[in-house]
């Protein structure tokens, strides 16, 4: 995370996206105008160490969850559904990421909502099938940024956080009950 001041010059909704991860999470900060503009704030990731057990990599995530609460005080957060291709293994860890991180999410401000990686990808670029590289552009572009923000998971956590942005005005299909 950055150490600078957050800066509201239009008072606009900040939202914030998380790509869960158990080793890396991402996440990105938006800030949405009055006209639906929207601008970057932040992003970046939080790591756990791989030697650590899996309670400590969980305190670790909500440790960073909750920091970013305190520095950016989101008003919504949206999440990345859970995505099983083949390491079954790999993916209950993330499922456990997952949970603290909505359960964090939850207590800090209640105003959850969940995305298919098709649906953030039909958001973004009209094309349920867009790859990795496709939709890193067209977050940067979407948000004026010079380049592709780095590492992946804070740009796939940007666009999370578009995604919630472009289709917030259908909430309640989206809202985690």
């Amino acid at each position: 995370m950055t150490d600078g001041p957050v800066l509201r010059y239009n008072k606009g909704m900040i939202i914030l996206g998380l790509d869960p991860g158990i080793g890396t999470m991402g996440y990105g900060v938006i800030e949405k105008d009055a006209r639906g503009n929207c601008s970057a704030v932040d992003y970046g990731v939080v790591k756990t160490p791989p030697d650590e057990n899996l309670a400590v990599r969980l305190c670790i995530l909500e440790e960073g969850v909750n920091a970013l609460f305190d520095k950016f005080r989101p008003e919504e957060a949206a999440m990345e559904e859970l995505f099983f291709s083949k390491n079954v293994t790999t993916g209950i860890a993330v499922a456990h990421a997952r949970g603290v991180m909505l359960l964090t999410c939850n207590k800090r401000c209640g105003r959850i909502f969940e995305y298919t990686p098709n649906q953030i990808k039909q958001a973004l670029t009209g094309y349920g099938g867009a790859d990795k590289g496709q939709m890193q552009r067209v977050v940067a572009a979407h948000l004026r940024l010079p380049k592709p923000p780095r590492p992946d998971d804070a740009a796939d956590a940007l666009g999370v956080a578009l995604c919630h942005a472009f289709t917030s005005r259908f909430g309640a299909l989206f809202g985690i009950k």
